[in-house]
């Protein structure tokens, strides 16, 4: 083959092998597709970033790996329609400004405990074993710059209590 005809064709080659890879990507197991994407973006199953968070409180130190909840949606879909929460799984809610919180459980089939959080870190309060489905507003007691979201009962049984320190990636 002359240098003119190599020259010629090697774009084509070069554009019909990225359309065949292309092609077989999205022709492949959607599931696997997704799957991977979490696990390279570290994304949870609704489509939210999870990040590392920590309590310490006192000598003891828990890990979680929460969701983090960014936007005014995230925020205001929150845990609704979750049927279970893993005890070292969560939801942060970070908010742009410290303000008084107000949450509740509408569309919340399983208890959580929600921990309201201070500009320096500090838990502020802890709403224990909110009530699923309830309307009744759970707020903070004071202006705040995040809330956490628990499984209902764990910050009982890890002695997590007001004072302790949360520390997460933003």
């Amino acid at each position: 083959m002359s240098g003119f005809f190599k020259q010629a064709l090697l774009p084509v080659i070069i554009f019909s092998c990225a359309g065949i890879t292309g092609c077989y990507a999205q022709a492949g197991d959607k599931g696997s597709a997704q799957e991977h994407l979490k696990q390279s973006t570290n994304v949870s199953e609704a489509g939210l970033r999870l990040v590392p968070l920590t309590i310490s409180s006192g000598d003891s130190q828990h890990d979680f790996t929460v969701e983090l909840a960014g936007t005014a949606e995230e925020q205001a879909r929150g845990l609704m329609f979750r049927r279970e929460l893993a005890p070292d799984k969560g939801m942060i809610f970070p908010f742009a400004q410290e303000r008084m919180a107000n949450f509740w459980m509408k569309n919340t089939p399983i208890p959580l405990d929600i921990i309201f959080i201070r500009a320096d870190g500090t838990i502020e309060s802890i709403a224990a074993n909110t009530t699923p489905y309830s309307l009744d507003p759970v707020e903070s007691g004071e202006p705040v710059v995040a809330v956490l979201e628990l499984a209902g009962g764990r910050a009982a049984e890890l002695s997590i209590a007001p004072g302790d320190i949360v520390k997460w990636q933003q």
